[in-house]
């Protein structure tokens, strides 16, 4: 928990919320420190963000109008011929689930950090980009410690990180992966960081930089082309807003899907008497994953979808989180995917490999036209009261954001929870029939209509409750699993920040 003058910066790693700290208490507003924080995340936490990946970012509060900007992925042309590369498999661990993801070339999307930082900076920053850079370049020179959290995730990554040479030479210099402890230098980010910096984005994209990613992709069957970098932009959108209770709660508007079912969520338990059961929380979950249709995903290129669906049936990653001391919010939420394996010399770019995200694809791989923007889950958010911020979240983790926003969400406006309270509580996250729930959280309270389950939970900790087609699984503690909320919370006067603790998130003022 931290309290603060200037304002308060939660992220998913000390260096990040430093990083934004720093540029606060130097003058900086909101936006500064997301970017200033961003451009370090880079460095700090590599296998989440960087830039490769792509991401949203919200805008809200301080008389600022409220505005989203989208930078995440775009879907490439895939070559339908057979020289194109195919996706390669491999196994994550969260230690009580198992995932798959796509790795490879083919994996690859249109990268939109670089064109992110840089629109933001433009629209609402008051430091110069290259005074924000300088930092996180010295840093990726010198070099970052690996700690517990980020070596974690190497541990769980290691057959992504030693898919490619330059990938292992990054990771595992020594035959084996970094271990926690251990120093993680990379130069050449630190290089292409000082040239975002200097230049920009447009190196990026239709520069050396651009020339660079497209010649390796293609040698190697990626279908990424000069054209689709060269026609990305950072896109300014309307945020989805959505009344829950007496707050305004405004989210990640369509094409993203993310947003659109946590604003579902949330009405359907806005309906219902305060405060929700856990039961009732699962409940909305589960519809909210049922409208995932064809139907759903098609529709959410559609002009005016959001509201349009949400009027008809109501009537990574990683985070940042910024409250500046002007009542000005920055959201903003980026992710790698788990990183393609691919990383092009000489740029400083490991690549995304976001086409290669089963979560992002329910219709099946490379169904997305190209140049239209994945559906991502991301949603960076802002709880407004009376007109002014009252919470500014987001999450990593995948499938698990909306759950773990929703969750989050519910524990300060309907329990009265401080936001490292509401962060740090025990969440549960319902999909593909199965309820996943952390330690702290009684097995009968996931069942809205029955009462306790049975088949007294043999070693996998999987039950059935009884009359419901529920499978449950318990997790033995808390796990990145169910995402990395980092959130900042106005109460009165006070600035309160919460990082998660699943992910290794910290809150730093200024």
């Amino acid at each position: 928990m931290s309290a603060a003058e200037k304002g308060v910066v939660a992220a998913g790693h000390p260096l990040t919320a430093q990083a934004g700290a720093e540029v606060l208490r130097n003058g900086g507003n909101a936006v500064d420190a997301a970017v200033g924080a961003m451009l370090t995340s880079f460095v700090a936490e590599p296998l989440l963000t960087g830039l490769g990946a792509g991401g949203y970012m919200m805008v809200a509060g301080g008389g600022q109008e409220p505005a989203l900007l989208d930078f995440f992925v775009e879907a490439p042309a895939r070559a339908r011929d057979g020289s194109a590369a195919e996706l390669e498999a491999v196994d994550v661990s969260f230690g009580d689930a198992v995932q798959v993801f796509y790795i490879g070339p083919a994996s690859c999307g249109v990268y939109g950090t670089p064109a992110g930082v840089c629109e933001a900076a433009v629209r609402w920053g008051t430091i110069d980009l290259a005074e924000l850079a300088a930092p996180a370049a010295k840093l990726a020179r010198d070099g970052v410690v690996l700690n517990a959290g980020q070596a974690y995730i190497v541990e769980i990554l290691a057959d992504l990180l030693q898919s490619t040479p330059e990938c292992a030479a990054l990771w595992a210099p020594h035959g084996r992966v970094l271990r926690e402890g251990e120093l993680l230098r990379n130069p050449e980010l630190g290089d292409a960081l000082v040239r975002l910096g200097k230049d920009g984005a447009k190196p990026f994209y239709s520069g050396d930089v651009a020339d660079a990613v497209c010649a390796w992709l293609g040698e190697r069957g990626g279908s990424l082309s000069r054209e689709e970098l060269g026609g990305y932009s950072a896109i300014e959108r309307a945020p989805l807003s959505m009344r829950y209770r007496d707050r305004e709660v405004l989210t990640n508007p369509p094409p993203s899907a993310g947003g659109t079912l946590l604003a579902y969520s949330l009405g359907l338990l806005n309906a219902q008497p305060a405060p929700p059961s856990l039961g009732a929380v699962i409940a909305a979950m589960e519809a909210a994953q049922g409208e995932r249709t064809p139907e759903f995903v098609e529709g959410l290129s559609e002009e005016g979808f959001g509201s349009c669906f949400l009027s008809s049936r109501l009537g990574a990653t990683t985070h940042i989180s910024v409250l500046d001391s002007h009542g000005r919010a920055c959201s903003v939420t980026c992710t790698n995917g788990e990183g393609s394996g691919v990383v092009v010399p000489g740029t400083g770019v490991h690549l995304n490999n976001v086409m290669g995200e089963e979560d992002l694809s329910p219709l099946g791989f490379h169904s997305h036209p190209a140049g239209r923007r994945m559906p991502s889950m991301m949603a960076p958010s802002v709880v407004m009261r009376d007109g002014e911020v009252e919470l500014v979240l987001g999450s990593a983790g995948s499938n698990r954001i909306r759950s773990a926003l929703l969750q989050t969400i519910v524990g300060v406006v309907d329990h009265g929870l401080r936001a490292p309270d509401a962060v740090s509580a025990p969440r549960a996250h319902f999909e593909g029939g199965i309820v996943y729930h952390e330690p702290g959280i009684e097995p009968a309270g996931l069942f809205p209509h029955s009462g306790t389950p049975h088949g007294g939970g043999h070693p996998e900790g999987h039950e059935r409750a009884g009359g419901q087609e529920r499978e449950v699984v318990r997790f033995h503690g808390l796990n990145l699993f169910f995402g990395g909320v980092q959130a900042v919370q106005r109460c009165g006067d006070e600035l309160i920040g919460a990082g998660d603790p699943r992910r290794g998130g910290v809150a730093v003022s200024a």
